[in-house]
């Protein structure tokens, strides 16, 4: 094990497969093999299929990502819900945010793509669903770094552990960009927080191509990730390429002993640095 608690048994990519019988089609369990703070599966579901989870000790994340579904948490019942056919089809999702110690369930009331991601309880425990219009879309890079970002629930959010952003990068472009880390805890200059990329492509047979490097290349690792399959970032540095023709959305889910999103540009690609994550756009409009 290196100081960041990798091991290199851990397997990075984590491939889709067909539903299962409950609509499982990928799920990453914590804690394993230094990867201690994120659980997520993706169900795609049939109308009238139900994802469930009993009250525990854990912070959830319950998106509608494409279709509808009724989503109740504990006593509060927020109806159907959803936003979009596809995760290319424009606005953000709804978000529901569930807190630790409070049961969840969902039924598709269509087909529906759901995601839901977990992480151990923070102090703040809130319960809350966030319509598509109060997230904060940005347009961030230029050129061949130019991407679409919802901020479905930023650092600034009140929630206990949990962070997470879409973004959607045009075939061609590169994405988390330029390659950056957040692996130590070491405020104010970097936050520890491990991240999961969940890929969807408006092609199906598309693929990106996502570096998992750290300085010392103790870890260093290139996966292609396909329509559906999960990779995990436990350390280092992490671009993405979307290779041209693939238009390539994924979700990003962060955890960690904090919610400060503090990062670390890779020294050798900091001149490529075209963006301000100090100025986000404010809810609804699009930050240039």
């Amino acid at each position: 094990m290196n100081v960041h608690g990798y091991r290199a048994a851990l397997p990075l990519l984590r491939r889709a497969s067909l539903p299962s019988t409950d609509g499982v089609i990928v799920e990453v369990a914590a804690p394993s093999g230094g990867w201690e703070y994120i659980d997520m599966g993706a169900y795609r579901l049939r109308a009238g299929q139900r994802v469930q989870r009993a009250a525990d000790d854990r912070e959830r994340l319950v998106l509608v990502l494409e279709g509808r579904a009724a989503v109740c948490v504990g006593s509060n019942d927020y109806g159907v819900i959803g936003s979009r056919e596809t995760v290319f089809d424009g606005p953000p999702p709804p978000v529901v945010l569930v807190a630790a110690g409070q049961p969840m369930d969902v039924v598709a009331d269509t087909g529906a793509l759901v995601v839901v991601a977990g992480a151990p309880g923070g102090e703040v425990r809130r319960t809350a669903c966030i319509a598509p219009e109060e997230i904060r879309v940005e347009a961030r890079g230029t050129g061949r770094t130019a991407r679409r970002i919802h901020h479905l629930l930023p650092p600034d959010a009140e929630a206990g552990r949990l962070i997470a952003f879409e973004v959607l990068t045009p075939g061609g472009n590169w994405s988390s960009y330029p390659p950056h880390k957040h692996d130590t805890e070491d405020p104010p200059r970097e936050a520890r927080l491990e991240e999961l990329y969940f890929y969807r492509f408006a092609k199906p047979q598309g693929f990106a191509l996502q570096r998992v490097y750290t300085a010392d290349r103790e870890l260093d690792e290139t996966l292609a990730p396909g329509d559906g399959d999960v990779v995990l970032v436990p350390a280092g540095y992490h671009p993405v390429g979307a290779p041209a023709g693939y238009d390539c959305y994924y979700l990003n889910v962060m955890a960690g002993p904090g919610r400060a999103w503090n990062f670390t540009i890779d020294p050798d690609h900091a001149w490529l640095m075209n963006w301000d994550p100090t100025a986000p756009a404010a809810p609804g409009e699009v930050a240039r």
